[in-house]
C-alpha cells in the first residue's frame, strides 16, 4: 500500500481491513444484500495502491479489493471519512474514485470496465449521516443530470451526415466537411463546396488559414497548384492565406517544396482528363469568375473555356 498512516484512525482501519479475514467479514454484513449475492468473497484479494488525493489522506483512508462479480472481475472500493464533520463532496468523491478503479483496470490491458463498488464507513460526530450517498443529487438538477448520465452520450458522427446537410450547417460547415472527407477523397472533388461555403462569409481569416494548413498537412489533390491557387482566391478575410511555397519555407523543406512544385505541374498538364478541366471550369463559370480566370485556373485555352460559355 502507500506511505505509513499518519493518523491513529488510518492505522486501525488498515490493520483490520487489510487483514483478508476480517475484510470478508466486514464486506459479508455490510454489503446491500443484492451486491453481496453478486460477489464471491473467497476470490477477495487486497489491491495496492490509493486514490486519495494527497490534500485529503489527512480526512480519509481507503482499501481495493478485487473479486469475482459473478464470473467477471470487479472490485470494492472502502473509503473511510475519519473526520468530524462529513464532506459535502464525498458522493461524487466516491464516484470519481470508481472511475479511478476502472481507468487502472484498463490500463492493465483488459478492454471491458469492470463494476467498482464503493463503500464509505462513516463514524463522525452527526448521526445519522446526514448527507445523501446518491452523486446525482449533487447535481442543480439532478433529474436532469439522470437523464444525461443514464442514457447514451451524444454522437456527432460525421462520417454518415449527407454533404448536402453539412452544407447547411453555417460557421461549422467547412470544418465538418474537411474532416469527413480528408482521408478518402481529393480535395479537388471538394473544391465546389469549399468555395460555396467560404462565398458565404461565416469563415474568418484565421479560421481559413487554419483550414488551409490542414488541408496541406493532411489532404491530398493531384491538382495542388490549381486547388490552393482558387482557396486562396476566394478568400475574404483580412489575413492572407499561406501559398504552397510559403507553407514548405515554413517547414524548412525548400528541397522538397521544388521537387512538389514541379510534379504538380507535370500532373496537371499530363494526366489530368480534358473534360475533368471542362468540368471545373464550368464549376468556375457558374460562380461568376472571370473567362480570363477561369482559363488560368483550369489550365485551358481562352477559346476552349469561351466555347464552354457558349
Amino acid at each position: 500500500m502507500d506511505a505509513p498512516s499518519t493518523t491513529p484512525h488510518d492505522a486501525v482501519f488498515k490493520q483490520f481491513l487489510m487483514h483478508a479475514e476480517t475484510a470478508r467479514d466486514f464486506l459479508d454484513i455490510h454489503l446491500p444484500a443484492e451486491l453481496r449475492e453478486l460477489c464471491d468473497l473467497d476470490t477477495l484479494h487486497l489491491e495496492s495502491g490509493s486514490f486519495i488525493e494527497e490534500s485529503l489522506k489527512g480526512h480519509s483512508t481507503d482499501v481495493l479489493y478485487s473479486v469475482q462479480m459473478q464470473g467477471n472481475p470487479g472490485y470494492l472500493h472502502v473509503v473511510i471519512e475519519h473526520q468530524s464533520k462529513p464532506d459535502k463532496k464525498m458522493a461524487f468523491r466516491m464516484m470519481r474514485y470508481s472511475i479511478a478503479a476502472m481507468h487502472r483496470h484498463l490500463e492493465a490491458d483488459h478492454d471491458k470496465l469492470p463494476l467498482v463498488v464503493p463503500i464509505l464507513f462513516y463514524q463522525g460526530e452527526a448521526t445519522p449521516y446526514p448527507l445523501s450517498m446518491c452523486w446525482f443529487d449533487m447535481f442543480y438538477s439532478p433529474e436532469l443530470a439522470r437523464r444525461v448520465y443514464n442514457n447514451p452520450f451524444p454522437l456527432v458522427d460525421i462520417t454518415i451526415t449527407p454533404d448536402d446537410e453539412i452544407m447547411q450547417h453555417r460557421r461549422i460547415a467547412i470544418l465538418e466537411l474537411l474532416q469527413k472527407h480528408i482521408r478518402q477523397r481529393d480535395l479537388m472533388l471538394l473544391l465546389e463546396q469549399l468555395v460555396t461555403l467560404i462565398d458565404e462569409g461565416y469563415t474568418s481569416g484565421s479560421q481559413l488559414v487554419a483550414m488551409q494548413n490542414y488541408m496541406l498537412q493532411r489532404g491530398h489533390t493531384e491538382q495542388a497548384d490549381l486547388f490552393y491557387g482558387v482557396v486562396r482566391d476566394r478568400e475574404t478575410g483580412g489575413e492572407s492565406m499561406m501559398t504552397l511555397a510559403q507553407w514548405f519555407e515554413e517547414k524548412g523543406r525548400q528541397e522538397e517544396r521544388q521537387e512538389v512544385r514541379q510534379e504538380v505541374r507535370q500532373e496537371v498538364i499530363q494526366e489530368v482528363r480534358q473534360e475533368v478541366r471542362q468540368e471545373y471550369a464550368l464549376r468556375f463559370l457558374s460562380k461568376g469568375m472571370s473567362r480570363e480566370d477561369v482559363a488560368e485556373m483550369a489550365n485551358l485555352p481562352l477559346a476552349e473555356v469561351d466555347k464552354l460559355i457558349s
